[in-house]
């Protein structure tokens, strides 16, 4: 598990990557790459990846082989190219490619106003903006009419083992957080 600045560069994380490392379910093997980006970054990526000309949160590329294809390799290992996004997508520099299980992206304007909003600390909003995306790299995906709560569950027991009040998708929808835990 490693937190750069989407360059490459290590950055101090406040303990996320080892929380994100505690939390993670048994199965997960492989790395992690998490690169914590400017909001105009991560906007630049969403409207590639996603056709969606807004900054958003946090994004998710996956390099197993039942995600989407990975494109070629850069030219530029200064700036690598994510994966092709399956939900919500990131980018960071790469090593290990046999061991990548994919890339986490955040922004971090939008994680230090939503953290301002949400009434927690900046570190928290990382680690629930790390959470939600490790889930779409494991290949949960709330947006998909079959997934029926299931990433919304896995968010709420995660999120409980790890210390954490509220996930993204409880606060984004709150049905489905009353569904997923019905005591917060």
């Amino acid at each position: 598990m490693t937190v750069t600045d989407g360059r490459g560069r290590p950055v101090r994380d406040g303990g996320l990557a080892r929380w994100l490392a505690a939390v993670s379910p048994a199965r997960v093997r492989g790395e992690i790459a998490v690169a914590l980006v400017p909001d105009p970054h991560i906007r630049k990526l969403n409207r590639e990846y996603r056709r969606k000309d807004a900054a958003t949160d946090v994004l998710s590329f996956s390099t197993r082989e039942s995600a989407s294809p990975r494109p070629p390799e850069p030219a530029n290992p200064r700036t690598p190219e994510p994966a092709k996004p399956r939900s919500r997508e990131p980018a960071t520099h790469r090593t290990r490619e046999s061991r990548m299980l994919g890339d986490i992206v955040i922004a971090t304007g939008v994680a230090k106003r939503q953290a301002r909003e949400a009434g927690h600390s900046y570190a928290t909003e990382l680690r629930v903006l790390a959470l939600h995306g490790l889930l779409h790299l494991l290949g949960y995906d709330h947006e998909a009419p079959e997934d029926r709560g299931r990433m919304a569950r896995a968010e709420a027991r995660l999120r409980r083992q790890g210390g954490l009040h509220r996930g993204l998708i409880g606060r984004a929808n709150p049905r489905t957080r009353e569904r997923a835990n019905p005591r917060s």
